[in-house]
């Protein structure tokens, strides 16, 4: 009787883990939705990158970005951001130089982030 107490009690017990990797399905499963079309790793980088910046109200220029070693060469990062742009994922703005360009994410990134919260949201929820 008390074997099977137990047993129960663990099946009930929550673990951190078990909270990561519910959020990590239900994540996986917006990647199927037709919202906008995906993102290679290095993309991905970048627009965390970007969505960081813009949460902290920091300006990034296209030329900061290319700037960046630990995204590959200039050449790379400038066809990522082209990239990223067509997919609907970024977009440019014009800043008081019109040479530079200020990257921000769309209504539809913006959007996008906004559902991987509510997974989080979702998968703490379900782990209580």
């Amino acid at each position: 009787m008390v074997a099977r107490a137990n047993l129960i009690l663990m099946k009930k017990t929550t673990r951190p883990a078990d909270i990561y990797l519910r959020f990590l399905q239900l994540a996986e499963a917006l990647r199927g939705m037709p919202c906008l079309p995906s993102l290679d790793p290095l993309e991905e980088r970048i627009l965390s990158l970007v969505a960081r910046a813009g949460q902290r109200r920091e300006r990034l220029s296209v030329r900061d970005m290319m700037g960046k070693g630990e995204f590959g060469a200039p050449a790379t990062v400038h066809t990522r951001l082209k990239s990223m742009r067509e997919k609907g994922w970024i977009m440019l703005s014009d800043t008081e130089d019109t040479r530079r360009k200020q990257i921000e994410l769309t209504q539809a990134a913006l959007l996008h982030f906004d559902k991987l919260s509510n997974c989080l949201l979702q998968a703490a929820k379900d782990g209580h």
